[in-house]
C-alpha cells in the first residue's frame, strides 16, 4: 500500500516525496511533527533529515557516511554509541591517535531548498587527552562547479567535553541546483599525531547568525 506524503495546512517541504520514498520508513500519524524531530534515512541510517522552522530542508551525514583516513584500523580510530534521539543511537567516530588527519564526505544539492543560504558544519568535541591541535586543521568546501571556498580553524582553545561547530563554508541553493558538494577537514604537512578529537557528523542546514 502507498504511503500518503500530503502535510496539512503547510506547504510541502522541497523535493520530500522523493526523499522519504523508501517504502521501509515508518511514519508518525503526524508526518510534519515527525519532520521537524527528524527521519532517519535507509539504508543503514546513516543521513538524518528534517525540516527547520521555516520549512527548509536540513540533513545531517553521520561518520559512517563519510570518508576517514584509517578508520578502519582501532589503533587510530574506534566506533562509539552516541545518542541521537530517544529512540536512535548512531556512532561517533573518537580519534585514537593520527598524524595524517583527513575526514571529506559527498552530499548531492538538489535535496535542497531553493532559494536558502546553507552552510556546512562538521560538528565536534575534544576529549582529554587531547593533543595535537595546536596547529590548526583545514576546512574546504568544493563546488559541482570545482570551485572551493577554504579557511583553517584552530582547535586549540575550544572547551573540552562539548559538542562544537566547526563551519566549512555557505552557499545559496538555486532552483536548478544539482551535482554533488564535496566538503574536509584536513592536516597531514606538520606530522603531529592528534588524539581526543570525537566526530558525531556533518551538518547541511539553513545559515545561522550567531
Amino acid at each position: 500500500m502507498s504511503q500518503d506524503f500530503s502535510i496539512p495546512v503547510v506547504e510541502e517541504p522541497h523535493n520530500f516525496g522523493a526523499i522519504l520514498s523508501d517504502p521501509s520508513i515508518i511514519f508518525s500519524a503526524n508526518l510534519y511533527d515527525q519532520l521537524r524531530t527528524g527521519v532517519f534515512l535507509k539504508p543503514k541510517k546513516l543521513v538524518k533529515y528534517w525540516v527547520d522552522e521555516k520549512n527548509s530542508n536540513c540533513f545531517m551525514l553521520f561518520p559512517r557516511k563519510l570518508s576517514i583516513t584509517w578508520s578502519d584500523d582501532p589503533n587510530y580510530w574506534t566506533w562509539v554509541p552516541n545518542e541521537e534521539s530517544p529512540k536512535e543511537t548512531i556512532e561517533a567516530a573518537e580519534l585514537k591517535n593520527v598524524c595524517w588527519l583527513d575526514i571529506t564526505g559527498k552530499f548531492d544539492i538538489k535535496n535542497l531548498t531553493p532559494g536558502i543560504t546553507y552552510e556546512v558544519v562538521f560538528k565536534v568535541k575534544l576529549e582529554d587527552p587531547a593533543y595535537g591541535w595546536a596547529m590548526p586543521v583545514n576546512v574546504k568546501l568544493v563546488f559541482p562547479n570545482g570551485k572551493a571556498q577554504e579557511l583553517k580553524v584552530s582547535l586549540r582553545d575550544k572547551t573540552r567535553y562539548q559538542w562544537f561547530d566547526i563551519r566549512v563554508g555557505e552557499f545559496k541553493a538555486e532552483n536548478n541546483s544539482a551535482g554533488e558538494i564535496t566538503f574536509s577537514m584536513y592536516e597531514h604537512e606538520a606530522g603531529i599525531w592528534k588524539k581526543g578529537l570525537f566526530l558525531r557528523g556533518v551538518v547541511i542546514r539553513p545559515k545561522q547568525n550567531n
